[in-house]
Formats: C-alpha cells, structure tokens, sequence
C-alpha cells in the first residue's frame, strides 16, 4: 500500500479503475495503479493524467452570466449569489410563462459512476422539485442494443465477467476496439492470456486497430454495414452443413426454424450464402465459409460484440444477430461463451444505495433527435413547445448528431443552465455557467461494473470558486425553499458515509473501506445465463416462451420481422465513401479533447485508404473537406493500408469550433435507426476534396 489516498474515475468510460494518489517527495501528487486490484486489472493513461484535466489552465473558475449572443462564449465573471440568483429566476419564469414540462433535463454521463455525484441523478433530483420537467430518454452508447436484447433474452440479467473467457480459445471480436474503448479493464489481460495459450482471435472490423495488432490473432476486414449480411451467411453455412447445435436449439431455443427459414431463402427467395453476402460485405465468400466452420468446430466460442455495431442503421439486427449465432452454436450462457452481448448486461454488483433521483416524473423524449425535438414542438406532436435547458457534465451539442442543428435548437431556446469544468461547445449556448468540481475535489463511492465498489478521496480543493454538483444544487434549491427536500438533511460528506454504511461495505468496514479504496465483491465469474442454462424448467427467461427468441413475435408488433434481418441502405452518387466515427484512444467523448497530451498523442485525422485519396488527388497529411448531406469539415488526412477501400474513419469527440479540433458530428444526420430510435453515427455518406476548407 503507497503513501496515498485511492480515488476512483467517474467518467463515462467502459472501465471503472481504482488508483492511489501518491505523494511524491516534493510534495506533488502522482496518480497510480491502486496495488491492491488484481494484477489483470489495469488502468490506462486516461484515468493516470487525470491531472492535466483537472488543473488545465482553461479550468472555470468562477460562474458566468452570458453578456455576448448565444453560443458567441463572450461572458463576464460574478459572484456565486449572483449567478444562482440569475438561474433561479430565469427558471421560475420559464414556470411561470410556460410550465414545467417546457425545460428539458440534459443531465448527462460527464461523472455517471458515483453513487452521490453523479450527473444525471442530482439532475434528476433537483428538476423534480420544479414540476413534471421533460427528460432525455434513451442511450447514444447502445440504444439500439438495449432495445432489441429484451425481445431475446428478456429483461434478466444477461451479462457476463471478462474472466469467464479466460479458457476460451476461440474469440471473435466483432467491431470491438477494446483497447481504445476500454471494455472493462480486465479484457485486454485476458485477451493477452488467450493469445498466449494458443488461441484465436478473430477482429472484423473496418479498420486494423491497435486490437487487431496487439490481441488479434487475424484481422477480417468488412464494409460498415456488412455486418449482419456476413452473419447471416455465417447461419447459412451452420444450417446447410449440419452445424448448429441441436440439442441446445431444442432446449433453450424459440424461433430457430423461422430463423433458418429466412436463411435458407424459403422467406424471401434470397438464400443468404457466402457470395450474397461478399457483395455486401466485402468479405471473401471462402473467408466466411472457413470462419463459419472454425467457428462450429470450437467450443467454447464467444462472440464479443462492440457497440459501434448497432450504432449505425439497422443496429437492433446486428445484436440480435450475435445473440442468434451464440444460440444456434449452443454457445449462449456456457462457460466461456457468450451471450453474443457486451459484458456486464444487467449482471448485479455488491449492495450499494445511491442518491436518489426521480427518473419517474415527467414526460420523456428521445435523446438522439433532441433538436429535431426542441426545433418542432407541438407542431411536431410534442406536448409543449420547449423553452428551457439544464445542462450537467453533459456535451449534447458536441455528442449529438448533426451539430449545425443543435446549434438552431439550442439558439431557439429562452435559457440554459451550465454546470460545467469547462467552456465546452454546448456551455458555450448557456446564460448561466456554474464551475463544477473536478472528481478529485470531491469523495464519493463509485460503483463498478464487475462486482468492486471504489471509495474515492478527496485529493485537492476545488480550483478557485469550484463548486460540487450536489452543493450548487443544493443551494439553489433553497431559492424554492427546498434544500432540505433535496438534501434530505445531509451534507455530501454525510451522503457518503451513509451510502457506505448502507452497502456491502458496511459502517464497521468503512473506515477500512476509505482506506484501501477497494470493496471486492467476491464472485468474478459471472455468468447471467447460467441459471436458466442450468435448468430452463426452473429458471425459465421472462421472454413469452421462456425461451432466447431468436424470432420473436413480440418484436414483429413493431412493424419489423421477428427474425434478425439485413436492411438495404441506401446511397447516393454524391456522397460515394462511406464514414465511420469511432472512439479515440485517450478521449472518453468529448471528455480531454482540449488537453495538450491528448493533442499531442492522439490527433483527430482522416483514416483513408491510399487508393481512394490517389483516385482524389490527395497526399498523406493533406488537408480536405470532407462532405455529407448534413454538413461539411475540413480536417487532415492519414493515408493507411489499414482501412477498407471505400471507407474514412474519423474519431469522434473533437471540439466544435475548437481550432485543430474536426468534430466528426458536423457530417451525422438526426436520423436514426428504428425501432429503437437509436443513433446511426457509423452508417454517414461523404465525399471528401482535396485543397480546401469548410466554409469555401
């Protein structure tokens, strides 16, 4: 144990790591693994020079009130009662003239893994006091996923723990970039640990990334949207060779002969074959057939699908797809196997109690088309015409699809509350900008995602007048004479102390607790298909069948086939190439785009393969703008072998406005991807041009 004190990030990351801030000899503080964790739990560089965000230079340091027009960034400094002063009125008189339901609740991820500051929740809890406020519904990192996976599986938990795989030896990692995106903190280890007892591992992806290099054992490289059609023919050569698994089909299976139906052609005419599916795809017919078969042959086998698979249109059929494969394959809820999901899908982690919110009051309306939301209104069936916004640790405007009709919709508004560590593109739009605290100005519990709860300390002061989400709060609610209603008469370092006594962790363990920083839930081989996969008379699912629908009626009442399906997408002449956005190395988001060392390390570029820039006249490093029906960006270009033909890649995350920073966000439409009404981020068409720049 250092000479430290743990603390834990809170940020919307696919990993929770505990760390030690340690004191060095001249008094400095360095960020450190946490040496009680167990050695395949790594944190990565994200989580390690945390410090750079928090004592970056553009930190805000005392509130704002805009003085410029909206969105301009001109405001002038006050003093705390000022600003809260100004919020509660502006407030009070968009009730007044307009009623609850007229300010939307953008409370976001920016710190969504505390059990007391979390962003969401305090937003919740603070708003529910105003009235029946309107609240964002929905998920930009995996709507379409938690839409179609209860029509499978039911609503039970159906995750899994990265240690459950460590006996595998066949793994495919379908469209999952897990050592950019950070898939817990465990996944890379055992995917090393794979690799090194001999086993494959199988990356199909668009682009050759630093998980096909480092872990893979083979890259298959696929056109964005290829995915299902490619899966799909997977299922043809199981069905037609004789591969599926029988005997689990019969047992925990509902659907498959309508599945296999639509396979084999009987459905629409169209038998899904390796050929029909290369000319989708752009996968070699004999690549699929030798995966289809490799992939029968083993046992256990999982599929780990990422999440930019069904962010894009058609999205719900992609995960339906890897839950329909694992099922045929008899490889859904084994050990070693998986359920076709992401891990931790609903798995429970130790007792803990949060802060609570009020996620029941109010009316909702879907996040990913929030302008399309604000900008129509009642004209557009809604049931007000909205006037107001409440932004905490949440960058909508960057984040969302098609940036320039964020602008319209947040310019329409009559006024906006910020909580913010910085001016970011959508504090930006605010009239009233409150300095947050940084996570480690504050304590909290933080809760992971595979069975720990993480005490974090309080390392530093806030910078300047910083304050925390939960005291601004707080004190504004006062303002309605509803502290006490808010607090529930207790302070933050009261809150914590009776989250811990109320969890597993328990008021004799606290003190031990705060001082390793680590709860150990105790079982890390979770597997939440287990019980039903033990015994499917007992435990049956809660789908109607009590059985994984891999054809579902339930799902064909939302106007689509009850069987995982391929979509066409259409294309125009005019936008030939075809755009991916996925997550950068050393950004979570929008979270670090304007700190120096991520900068430096991990620019925003332009992948494009060299045969597609030399048909457009463009050399490596060059700069092009790159245009779609929506927008249009200039940004530079890195010419690479490892991206398909046909395909561009941009890292999503990057400022808007922010100079040297593209926002890929400018080129994504509103429309998402149905049923779910998910975010379609990886199905954009562009155009890219050599030698110019937005705006000529």
């Amino acid at each position: 144990m250092s000479n430290g004190k743990p603390v834990a990030c809170n940020r919307d990351c696919g990993a929770t790591c505990a760390l030690m801030a340690e004191t060095q000899p001249d008094g400095s503080i360095r960020l450190i693994r946490n040496s009680l964790n167990p050695s395949r739990k790594t944190p990565c560089p994200r989580g390690l020079r945390a410090l750079d965000s928090r004592n970056a230079s553009d930190r805000l340091r005392r509130p704002l009130i805009r003085t410029g027009r909206r969105g301009e960034g001109v405001f002038r400094e006050v003093s705390w009662p000022t600003a809260l002063q100004a919020a509660a009125d502006g407030l009070k008189r968009i009730i007044d003239e307009h009623g609850a339901p007229a300010i939307l609740d953008f409370g976001g991820s920016g710190a969504c893994k505390g059990a007391l500051h979390n962003t969401g929740r305090l937003t919740a809890a603070f708003l529910g006091q105003l009235g029946p406020v309107t609240r964002m519904e929905g998920s930009y990192s995996f709507q379409a996923a938690n839409f179609a996976l209860p029509y499978v599986y039911g609503t039970g938990p159906v995750g899994y723990d990265a240690g459950t795989l460590l006996d595998t030896r066949f793994v495919i990692l379908w469209g999952a970039n897990i050592t950019d995106t950070r898939f817990g903190n465990e996944s890379q280890s055992v995917m090393r640990h794979i690799r090194s007892q001999g086993g494959e591992i199988i990356v199909i992806d668009p682009r050759r990334t630093d998980t096909s290099r480092q872990l893979g054992t083979e890259w298959i490289p696929i056109r964005p949207g290829g995915d299902v059609p490619m899966m799909l023919a997977i299922a043809h050569v199981l069905w037609t060779e004789g591969l599926t698994d029988t005997r689990f089909i019969t047992t925990y299976v509902h659907g498959a002969d309508e599945f296999f139906a639509y396979v084999s052609g009987d459905v629409e005419g169209i038998p899904k074959t390796p050929e029909w599916a290369s000319n989708l795809s752009g996968v070699p017919a004999g690549t699929i057939r030798d995966l289809a078969r490799r992939y029968a042959a083993a046992k256990p086998a999982a599929i780990v699908p990422g999440f930019s698979l069904q962010r894009a249109l058609a999205g719900e059929e992609t995960f339906r797809m890897t839950a329909a494969l694992q099922a045929v394959t008899g490889n859904a809820g084994i050990h070693g196997g998986t359920p076709g999901t992401n891990m931790w899908f609903g798995l429970p982690g130790p007792k803990i109690r949060v802060f609570p919110g009020r996620d029941g009051d109010g009316r909702t309306v879907p996040k990913a088309i929030w302008p399309q939301v604000i900008l129509g209104g009642k004209a557009q069936g809604y049931s007000v015409d909205f006037k107001a916004a409440y932004m905490v640790g949440t960058n909508y405007l960057n984040q969302g699809s098609d940036i320039l009709s964020g602008i319209a919709a947040l310019e329409s508004l009559n006024f906006i509350v910020s909580h913010e560590l910085f001016l970011t593109p959508s504090a930006r739009y605010a009239d009233v900008v409150f300095p947050a605290s940084h996570y480690l100005e504050r304590e909290d519990v933080i809760v992971a995602e595979d069975n720990y709860l993480y005490y974090s300390g309080k390392v530093f002061e806030p910078i300047g007048e910083a304050r925390d989400d939960f005291d601004i709060f707080a004190e504004l609610s006062s303002h309605w004479g509803g502290e006490e209603e808010f607090n529930r008469g207790r302070n933050s370092e009261e809150w914590v102390d009776w989250i811990i006594d109320n969890s597993a962790v328990g008021r004799d363990g606290r003190e031990e607790f705060k001082r390793t920083g680590i709860y150990d839930g105790g079982n890390h081989d979770r597997n939440g298909l287990a019980p039903f996969i033990s015994d499917p008379e007992v435990n049956p699912l809660n789908t109607p069948s009590g059985k994984i629908e891999i054809s579902s009626e339930r799902y064909a009442e939302t106007g689509y086939p009850a069987w995982p399906h391929h979509r066409t997408m259409n294309r125009s002449p005019d936008y030939p190439l075809q755009l991916i956005t996925p997550h950068s190395r050393f950004r979570i988001n929008s979270t670090g785009s304007n700190i120096a060392w991520v900068e430096e390390n991990d620019p925003i570029l332009l992948w494009m393969n060299p045969s597609d820039a030399r048909k457009r006249g463009i050399t490596d490093g060059s700069t092009v703008l790159v245009r779609s029906s929506t927008g249009e960006m200039a940004v530079k270009v890195y010419e690479t072998p490892d991206i398909v033909t046909g395909v561009v890649s941009c890292a999503q995350g990057g400022w808007h406005g922010r100079e040297g920073s593209p926002s890929a966000n400018l080129l994504t439409p509103l429309e998402p991807t149905l049923p779910s009404i998910g975010t379609r981020t990886h199905t954009v068409f562009v155009e890219v041009e050599a030698g110019v720049t937005a705006g000529e």
